[in-house]
C-alpha cells in the first residue's frame, strides 16, 4: 500500500473525534440516506445497495455484494465501483458525528481484484477533526472482517451547510427530496455526500 499524503494527513492540532450523543446505537443499521443513492439506495436497480451499521466509537462496518452489473474486467469489480463503495462507507462516519459533509478528497490503494459474487467487507473509522475538516479511513476485506485486504482508503470529509445541496443540485431532485412528506426522510437526503 502506498503512505497517505499529505494533504489526507491531520495537522498536529487536530482532535480526536467525538461520537455525537444522538447517534446511531453500536450495531444499529444505517440506512440509506436518500432512495436514489448509487451507494446506499434502494431505488438505484443497479447501485450497491452498501448497508452501514453503526460501530463503537466513531467506526462504522459495511458490506456489500459485487453482481455482475459492477464488473469491469470480466468477472472482476471495477475498480471505480471498489471506489464508490470505500467512498459510501466513508460518508457514512458522517452520521455517527451528526454533521453534514461532502468528500474533499479520496485516495485509493487496491491490493488485489475483487470477483463478481464476492462479498465486500468494510470497516471505516475517523481518524481526527480539524475544524470543517474530517479525517478518515476504510478497508475493505474479501469475505468478511478476517479476510484479505482488497481495497483501502484514506478521505478527507468537509463539513458543509444543506444550502451546497441546494444550490449545486439538480433544481427537480432537491425539490422532490424537500417535498417528502415524511420529515425523517427529508432531512436524511441531505445528511450525507450523496
Amino acid at each position: 500500500m502506498t503512505a497517505t499524503s499529505a494533504a489526507l494527513t491531520p495537522p498536529a492540532d487536530a482532535i480526536p473525534p467525538v461520537r455525537h450523543p444522538d447517534a446511531p446505537a453500536p450495531g444499529e443499521l444505517l440506512g440509506a440516506h436518500y432512495e436514489h443513492c448509487f451507494g446506499c439506495g434502494g431505488g438505484q436497480p443497479h447501485g450497491l445497495h452498501l448497508e452501514a451499521r453503526a460501530g463503537e466509537g466513531v467506526t462504522v462496518t459495511a458490506e456489500f455484494t459485487v453482481t455482475p452489473d459492477h464488473q469491469g474486467a470480466p468477472g472482476l469489480a471495477h475498480g471505480g465501483v471498489l471506489a464508490t463503495a470505500l467512498d459510501e462507507t466513508l460518508g457514512s462516519l458522517n452520521w455517527l458525528l451528526r454533521v453534514i459533509a461532502v468528500t474533499g478528497r479520496l485516495e485509493t490503494d487496491f491490493a488485489r481484484p475483487v470477483p463478481v459474487g464476492t462479498v465486500l467487507h468494510l470497516e471505516a473509522e475517523v481518524t481526527a477533526v480539524h475544524g470543517r475538516k474530517i479525517y478518515s479511513t476504510v478497508t475493505g476485506r474479501i469475505g468478511g472482517p478476517d479476510g484479505p485486504v482488497a481495497v483501502r482508503a484514506d478521505a478527507l470529509f468537509i463539513e458543509v451547510k444543506v444550502d451546497h445541496f441546494i444550490d449545486n443540485g439538480r433544481p427537480e431532485e432537491i425539490q422532490a427530496a424537500m417535498s417528502d412528506p415524511d420529515q425523517v426522510r427529508r432531512a436524511r437526503a441531505f445528511e450525507v455526500n450523496p
